[in-house]
Order: C-alpha cells, then sequence, then structure tokens
C-alpha cells in the first residue's frame, strides 16, 4: 500500500480510502443494497490486513448505521491511534431550522451523535456533506472549528460543492482564524472529468487533498 499527506492536516493515509456507504443495516435507510454488520467486519478486516488505514462513512449512510458497524469494526480489529477515520454530516433539516437550531448548534449535535454512533472521543477528518444553502458559511465554519478546537475533530473538509465555494469557505476561515478545509470529496473518474476544469486546480494551488467518490464510475471502469 502506498500512503500520502492528506492536504496539510498532517495526517498520512493510505492512497486508497475504504468507502462505507456500502455499509449498513439495509432495513434502516435510503439503500436496500448495504451489507449487515457480519459482512462490514470480514470488509473492514481484509482492508487493515492490505495496508488500508483510511475509512469513511458518513451519519446519513443508513441512518448512523455505518458508522455503528465501522466503528465496532475498527475497535475490534485496530489500535485507533493506527486509523484514520471520516465522518460526514447534513445540512440542517427543516424542522431544526424552524425550531431556530443554528448551524453551529447543528454541526456540534451531528457530531456528538457520529462520536456516539462511532464509539470514540474524536474523528480525525470531518466533513461538510453538501452546501447547506439555507444557513449562513459564518455558521457552519465556526461550528466545525469549535470542533477542531475542542479536539473532537483533528482537521475538517468538504464534499459535493463547486470551487468558489470551497474557496470562499476558505477564505473565510483565513480571515476569521477558523480551521479551513484540507480536502474535497467530489464526484471524479475517467468519465467524469468535471473537477479537473476548475476544482484540480485550485487544489494543486492551495494543497488541499483530492479524495474523489466513484472513482471506478459504479463499476463501469472496473
Amino acid at each position: 500500500m502506498k500512503y500520502t499527506a492528506l492536504g496539510t492536516s498532517g495526517l498520512q493515509v493510505s492512497r486508497i480510502c475504504l468507502g462505507c456507504m456500502g455499509f449498513g443495516d439495509p432495513q434502516n435507510g435510503q439503500h436496500s443494497w448495504t451489507v449487515g454488520e457480519p459482512e462490514t467486519r470480514a470488509i473492514v478486516r481484509r482492508a487493515l490486513e492490505l495496508g488500508i488505514n483510511f475509512f469513511d462513512t458518513a451519519i446519513a449512510y443508513q441512518n448512523g448505521t455505518s458508522e455503528q458497524y465501522l466503528g465496532r469494526a475498527l475497535k475490534e480489529f485496530a489500535r485507533r491511534e493506527e486509523v484514520v477515520v471520516a465522518t460526514k454530516f447534513l445540512p440542517r433539516t427543516s424542522e431544526e431550522i424552524a425550531a431556530g437550531v443554528s448551524g453551529q448548534e447543528h454541526v456540534t449535535r451531528s457530531l456528538e451523535r457520529s462520536l456516539k454512533n462511532l464509539g470514540t472521543d474524536y474523528v480525525d477528518l470531518y466533513i461538510y456533506h453538501m452546501w447547506d444553502y439555507r444557513t449562513p458559511l459564518y455558521d457552519i465554519m465556526g461550528g466545525l472549528s469549535a470542533a477542531v478546537k475542542a479536539g473532537k475533530a483533528r482537521c475538517v473538509g468538504i464534499s459535493n460543492c463547486f470551487a468558489y465555494q470551497l474557496a470562499k469557505a476558505n477564505a473565510l476561515a483565513e480571515r476569521e482564524g477558523f480551521a479551513p478545509f484540507v480536502s474535497v470529496q467530489g464526484h471524479y473518474n475517467l468519465i467524469f472529468r468535471e473537477e479537473e476544469r476548475e476544482m484540480a486546480k485550485l487544489c494543486q494551488e492551495d494543497n488541499i487533498a483530492m479524495t474523489p467518490y466513484s472513482a471506478l464510475a459504479g463499476g463501469r471502469l472496473s
């Protein structure tokens, strides 16, 4: 296995990250094709044997059961300090907005649920899953920065955004002293190459890690 630095985070990660969207209770979430806990354990164990130390999940994956399965498997087969765990949070819900839950409070609540699901005190990389157009960016960046200062996230990243949004967020972080996004997770493969237009150039100039998903285009390239 080859390893590389994750942007400016200081984290050393395997070139292959094990995406965990396929893990979780198939009866509890948006997908019916996910694998259960015994299969998750076997896949995680084999990944570790092959040298993978980077695991990516999300609270949205099967209503948190992906996080739960991954957390228990890693606790059984690896030492916490030897793996890099990434998870993601969703935008505020309409119910939260109606109840007056701020963006910063939403980030805090989401992270606490993920930490409980994963059975850990911190995540290595906490990812803004998709742009929340109904929540001020300042609130999101402030919440993420507070998580880093509290030691509950070692660094933060973003997913499913445009290059201008990433640039805007990191400019705000620099101006306000917030934790910047050190990585971006976008849809990129040899069929879908939109990220090459602007995102890849921005990341190269600013040393932001790119962690593409759907690298094999859902199997079309394999």
